[in-house]
């Protein structure tokens, strides 16, 4: 069975012709299955007002698809995001009053500029189909997404396994909090699973944790296999271009890593920058990263790094 997640971006519309409606909060999730998948859509329902939804959404996904229906900041603001996020594949559709030559000038330079221009849903639904999952193997990596318990069966996290397998009756432990909690069943679009490898969107039901004590960004992960910081992180960084903003080590910033949005003062040095975490974070040497300010003036996506 295929497992494939996208982000749907700008007018998420005809989200409900993709799938069903399921998970609620600040995102949506819609789902479909297949005869061999299970496909996802993910939509930032309260971009553009908050840049934070947008950006976990984005990395909730493996494709993208962007439905513009006018040009003007906000889907500026979704490209650099979905450009500084590396999200190199997807799909684009736009309306008949889009210029579409200013729309391929806008994208030329960025990681989405071999994005498929599309006709419309019908012809997206087609190209969906012949989707191959991006399968990453290695240690076990779950960033959650929700959490809440369920009368009868306890703590129940959803997420995406970003890396790895998970199975039933595993012994994991859950980032930052630094517990051990143990895999009681394994749901694929509510289908019980002994079992589930990446990139399926999974619902697992814990044991050794309430989901009072998880929040969205945590991370599930193979014993040893991920670093947590209090204090200060080094990194590569590049400012974008459109934040036109000066970044003061006096302003606190939201720093992207996977699905944490976590507040950081920036101290900038000769060749790189020094983070200084206000919260715990959870990484691993060389992951990639995004800083937001999301109360800029502007566009809102301050730059890209690299932690060392």
């Amino acid at each position: 069975m295929k497992n494939i997640n996208f982000v749907l971006l700008g007018d998420p519309s005809f989200a409900e012709e993709l799938g069903k409606k399921g998970t609620t909060t600040d995102i949506s999730i819609y789902d479909k299955k297949t005869s061999d998948a299970i496909l996802t859509w993910t939509v930032p329902i309260t971009y553009p007002d908050k840049i934070q939804s947008l950006i976990q959404a984005i990395n909730i996904a493996e494709y993208a698809i962007l439905n513009v229906t006018k040009l003007d900041k906000f889907v500026g603001e979704q490209i650099i995001a979905l450009d500084h996020l590396s999200m190199s594949q997807g799909y684009i559709l736009h309306s008949y009053n889009v210029d579409q030559d200013r729309l391929k000038s806008m994208i030329k330079t960025t990681e989405i500029k071999n994005y498929d221009f599309l006709a419309d849903s019908n012809e997206l639904r087609g190209k969906m189909s012949n989707l191959e999952p991006k399968r990453k193997e290695g240690s076990l990596v779950i960033p959650i997404d929700h959490s809440f318990d369920v009368k009868g069966v306890g703590t129940v996290i959803l997420g995406v396994v970003k890396q790895g397998k998970v199975s039933v009756h595993d012994e994991l432990t859950i980032l930052p909090q630094g517990k051990k909690v143990f895999v009681k069943s394994i749901q694929l679009h509510d289908d019980s699973a002994n079992e589930a490898t990446s990139p399926a969107r999974v619902g697992l039901a814990l044991k050794g944790i309430s989901a009072i004590d998880i929040s969205r960004g945590d991370v599930i992960c193979d014993p040893g296999y991920l670093t947590t910081s209090t204090t200060l992180v080094n990194a590569k960084f590049k400012k974008n271009p459109y934040f036109k903003e000066e970044m003061g080590e006096t302003h606190t910033y939201l720093l992207a890593v996977g699905l944490q949005l976590k507040p950081v003062k920036i101290r900038f040095l000769e060749d790189q920058i020094e983070l200084e975490l206000l919260k715990p974070l959870v990484y691993s040497p060389g992951q990639h990263f995004v800083v937001i300010k999301p109360d800029a003036s502007g566009v809102r996506v301050c730059g890209k790094g690299e932690i060392i």
